[in-house]
């Protein structure tokens, strides 16, 4: 499993309950940019629409900019590719109040490209500093421990 691009606010800002993996439909310029790690899901999310599922907002590159179509969209919404059974799952925990489906990563399993959402639960700022705190005290212990030893 290779990792091609991760979103790693989506860790700070969210606190992940639940993770789902997903096919993506693309064109054939796109897994090429893509494998080549050309990605950004910052800023974007996971959408239901009757019963099907959507990553919005993700910015894929062309592969070669200048040999594109002209109606080349990079930040066009692209189907996810899961069973009926985990999109019922999904329809029941985006009913609840304060769960949101984010994307967190995209790899590729056996040379096909997937993705890795999850159910997740927006922090407070409060919860944010008390994990920064949290990380600041853990490094100043490790410190201590590799000075000493």
């Amino acid at each position: 499993m290779k990792v091609l691009s991760e979103n790693k606010k989506a860790y700070f800002n969210y606190e992940i309950v639940d993770r789902f993996q997903a096919g993506i439909c693309l064109q054939g310029q796109e897994v090429k940019s893509i494998k080549s790690g050309r990605i950004n899901l910052a800023g974007s999310y996971v959408v239901l629409r009757s019963e099907e599922v959507y990553l919005v907002g993700a910015k894929v590159p062309p592969y070669q900019p200048k040999n594109a179509p002209g109606d080349y969209d990079p930040e066009r919404s692209r189907k996810l590719l899961l069973k009926k059974a985990e999109i019922k799952q999904l329809i029941g925990k985006t009913k609840e109040k304060g769960l949101t489906l984010v994307p967190l990563k995209v790899y590729t399993v056996k040379g096909q490209i997937k993705i890795e959402f999850g159910v997740a639960k927006g922090r407070k700022s409060t919860d944010k500093r008390q994990l920064i705190k949290k990380r600041e005290t853990d490094k100043e212990i490790e410190r201590e421990l590799k000075f000493r030893g």
